[in-house]
């Protein structure tokens, strides 16, 4: 099994990198957190890697933290996830998010992920919140989230924000985190946008 390679970043492209490794080229599929984190084309990277043998294939998938790769082999362990669908869960949230999500069982966030259904989510909840703990994750990180929130609120301030240029996920992620005590429309966009890094 090959746990983890250290080469050249050769190409980057939307969820897949290629990396250099003494001459061989690897082609890792990835998420975007790790896509965002390694370094540019004709750096040296070291990458985790999960090898995927299946019927149709083999396939390699990269992870630039080990906390990545651990969550990732916990999401392929919940029935009806295969690699390619947790590396789009992976995608979706940021990894401490994501924990925070399933941690809470807060299926709505879950289900805004592409090609994250409600029954999925439910079941990712379900396998995983007594799991995480292993995870470097503090309380206070557990519990950033106001449960006393308004999703219409939320959903429509998420709208705006998407129509400001900003990405669904991280859209409802910035709406849904400035949502505490019941916030109205205009000031979760106002707080989202001053929290806003793009």
């Amino acid at each position: 099994m090959i746990s983890f390679l250290i080469g050249v970043i050769d190409e980057k492209k939307e969820n897949y990198i290629t990396i250099d490794v003494n001459g061989v080229g690897y082609e890792l599929c990835v998420s975007n957190n790790t896509l965002v984190s390694l370094p540019m084309p004709g750096e040296n990277a070291k990458v985790f890697t999960y090898l995927s043998v299946r019927e149709d294939g083999v396939s390699l998938f990269g992870f630039s933290t080990l906390e990545e790769k651990d969550l990732f082999n916990k999401l392929i362990a919940v029935s009806g996830i295969g690699p390619k669908v947790a590396i789009t869960i992976l995608s979706g949230l940021s990894i401490s998010d994501l924990i925070v999500a399933i941690s809470n069982q807060d299926i709505k966030l879950l289900s805004k992920i592409k090609g994250l259904g409600k029954k999925t989510a439910e079941r990712l909840c379900l396998e995983l919140k007594d799991k995480l703990n292993i995870l470097n994750v503090n309380s206070e990180t557990l519990n950033n989230f106001d449960v006393n929130y308004d999703e219409d609120a939320v959903q429509m301030a998420t709208d705006t924000l998407i129509s400001l240029g900003i990405n669904k996920n991280e859209a409802y992620m910035l709406a849904r985190s400035n949502a505490a005590n019941n916030a109205t429309v205009e000031e979760i966009i106002s707080k989202s946008l001053r929290g806003y890094k793009g």
